[in-house]
């Protein structure tokens, strides 16, 4: 994609939470999308196959035709809030969208959303949706989870080397029996030996709990740079191959049991975000909050670069 159509999907996605952004001008979208109008004219119909005027009139008569649809205002007062001069000059471009008058049509509406060429379409309350940026199905999706819990993790491992030993070994009320140890120093360990364990069951060899006894953060830094690109990787693997169902012996209970690969991931992914939040809760308590709250839709939607700034921001 070429620089200038990056600004413009970065134009896009600058307004996406609240329409009423959206400057009233073609030009005036140009200069917020940092681009010529001719430029930004351009763009626009190779990008999303319509020009700034028509994509502008179309949103907004989208979000008119929401309103109409789930309140009882007057209609003129929906025309002017859509930018329309009068109530005549929104009938005309309502009834060449959707070939009614604008009170026949609430009284026996359609869709709201009006069809066009790039999937763009006014979101309720007031933003957009925007179509997927690129293909994800179920297997991205698993993998860029674990992907996302191995980079927490680490900002975790990174974060508990800013406090005392004392705080690392603070039992937590927090806890939960049979599932937790406690402490903050020992949920980093375990979230980071849970991760070398099922390494371990995928290789079929054996893994030595004792190494999580009294583990320093450096240690788990350590451990966590070898165990967790090797997780990703063998989780990525599974998942090409189509083997979430394949089974094996999982040994390292006092009661062996078969279980799936996908029933592994599922245990990592679902008992990991547990023990992470009572690792986040913990540092918080430490006075350590860039990281809010771990939420991964900051990482789905900007990427693990930002993700710890955006987070502090959120938390």
């Amino acid at each position: 994609m070429s620089t200038a159509a990056d600004r413009f999907t970065a134009f896009v996605e600058l307004i996406a939470p609240d329409v009423d952004a959206m400057p009233t001008t073609a030009a005036q979208m140009a200069g917020l999308a940092g681009l010529s109008p001719s430029q930004f004219e351009r763009v626009a119909r190779a990008v999303v196959g319509e020009s700034p005027a028509r994509f502008r009139g179309r949103i907004l008569m989208e979000r008119a035709s929401y309103l109409m649809l789930t309140t009882d205002r007057r209609l003129l007062d929906i025309a002017v809030d859509s930018g329309f001069s009068s109530h005549e000059a929104f009938t005309r471009a309502f009834r060449r969208e959707f070939g009614v008058l604008p009170s026949v049509w609430r009284t026996e509406p359609t869709s709201f959303r009006i069809e066009a060429p790039n999937d763009v379409h006014f979101s309720p309350p007031a933003g957009l949706r925007l179509p997927a940026r690129h293909r994800m199905d179920s297997v991205d999706l698993v993998v860029e989870m674990v992907e996302h819990h191995v980079w927490l993790v680490g900002q975790l491992v990174d974060r508990a080397q800013r406090v005392s030993d004392s705080d690392l070994d603070h039992v937590s009320e927090r806890s939960v029996d049979g599932i937790d140890g406690g402490t903050l120093r020992w949920a980093l360990s375990r979230l980071v030996g849970q991760m070398e364990m099922w390494n371990a069951a995928v290789h079929d060899v054996g893994y030595d709990f004792g190494v999580e006894e009294h583990e320093s953060p450096t240690s788990m830094r350590r451990r966590l740079d070898r165990v967790g690109p090797e997780f990703v990787d063998n989780v990525s693997l599974i998942a090409a191959t189509g083997r979430f169902d394949e089974t094996f012996v999982e040994a390292f209970s006092p009661t062996p049991q078969v279980l799936s690969y996908g029933a592994m991931v599922a245990h990592v992914l679902t008992f990991a975000a547990h023990h992470r939040l009572l690792a986040l809760s913990r540092l918080r308590e430490c006075g350590v909050t860039d990281l809010g709250f771990g939420d991964p839709k900051q990482w789905f939607a900007i990427g693990r670069d930002d993700a710890a700034l955006d987070q502090a921001d959120d938390g």
